[in-house]
């Protein structure tokens, strides 16, 4: 009876629990890979999302017909901790588990019922790369319920762009060039690639000599900025994700003045900027004080196997969240009219944040959960 009352309450809140899953793995070196997938099945009819890697999304809940079969094509980048013969990054203890990491290329098909037929995969040099740093609201997050737009955000492109998350839980600028996560970036980054960077968070905790929004923060993402364009990338500044943080009905403004550090340095240098901080706050008075707790991590104890206590967090965000979070980032890439725009995917609508989906009618496949919150907050 707990086990059914556990289910069907995770179904209320929009998830598909005990989502059947298919898994195709692939020892590949480090690069971008076109997967082309063959979906369908003569026995039965499908229901299949596709995901790679650590739960990153390419299709959602695609039906197939008894007997109808579809083909589909994406773009995953695989890597390892390897930045050159000398150097690789420092992985955190958590992280060393992770498919992101590992030697092979994961491929999963799950949902209610997923029919997989064949799977094909060539490596691709000539795709363009959009590489995203920051932290725990851009990472791949690994497992339930925790998700961030990065892992998102390749759900809407085609097949001419793989999109590379370097982000990691917990990371400011100086921790992120200091664990040689901007040097495998850098490794890696070929000329009319593009490379998305959202910090703030964790940055503005620091307390050490040359801290704060003005120095330390403005001068790494200058840093970032000219060392990229020594490489002829593209580079997009985006402002940090907002707290969900309420005050006489209204969203309050938690990170002091890193947001508008971020729009400093884009102007000066003439970078483009995606203001995520704007339009999450206006996600969050959309949905309201009660209602926006639906973007994030916010569930009543025994939803998730051996989750004995609430869940209540305001920083990170569930897959519904993540999701809607991505379609600000996408809108923000469409609004600049960046050249990557046109690879956009037709399907795609205008995401207005005053206008948001219905949480109501979201769905994702579960996989396995973990408790414990990622770092940063």
């Amino acid at each position: 009876m707990k086990r059914f009352w556990i289910i069907a309450l995770a179904m209320s809140l929009g998830l598909v629990a005990e989502a059947r899953s298919i898994v195709r793995n692939f020892t590949v070196e480090d690069g971008n890979y076109r997967v082309t997938a063959v979906l369908g099945s003569k026995k039965s009819a499908g229901d299949t999302w596709v995901r790679a890697e650590s739960r990153r999304l390419y299709f959602e809940n695609i039906h197939t017909k008894k007997g109808e079969f579809r083909t589909i094509s994406f773009t995953v980048n695989k890597r390892s901790p390897k930045v050159n013969d000398k150097t690789r990054i420092k992985l955190k203890e958590r992280e060393k588990d992770y498919e992101n990491w590992d030697d092979m290329l994961t491929i999963e098909f799950c949902g209610d019922n997923p029919q997989v037929k064949d799977v094909q995969i060539e490596r691709i040099d000539n795709a363009v790369t959009m590489f995203l740093c920051g932290n725990s609201t851009v990472t791949d997050q690994n497992k339930e319920p925790w998700a961030s737009w990065g892992q998102m955000i390749p759900r809407w492109f085609d097949t001419e762009v793989c999109v590379a998350n370097f982000a990691e839980s917990g990371e400011r600028t100086t921790s992120f060039i200091a664990s040689n996560r901007w040097a495998a970036v850098m490794a890696r980054a070929k000329k009319g690639d593009y490379i998305l960077i959202e910090f703030g968070h964790n940055d503005e905790k620091d307390r050490g000599a040359g801290s704060g929004a003005w120095y330390n923060f403005s001068h790494n993402l200058k840093r970032m900025i000219d060392e990229a364009r020594q490489k002829e990338c593209n580079v997009v500044l985006i402002t940090p994700t907002a707290r969900r943080s309420f005050k006489d009905g209204k969203n309050q403004n938690t990170h002091g003045d890193y947001p508008e550090a971020a729009r400093t340095v884009a102007t000066r240098e003439n970078v483009p900027l995606i203001d995520l901080t704007a339009m999450t706050t206006t996600l969050y008075n959309t949905m309201g004080e009660e209602g926006s707790k639906r973007l994030l991590v916010h569930y009543p104890a025994n939803t998730f196997p051996g989750q004995e206590k609430p869940l209540a967090d305001n920083t990170h965000f569930n897959t519904f969240g993540a999701y809607e979070v991505a379609k600000c980032v996408v809108e923000g890439i469409r609004q600049l009219q960046l050249p990557i725009a046109k690879n956009i995917l037709s399907e795609w609508n205008e995401f207005n944040p005053s206008h948001p989906d219905d949480w109501q009618k979201w769905t994702w496949p579960i996989g396995e959960t973990e408790l414990i919150k990622p770092d940063g907050n």
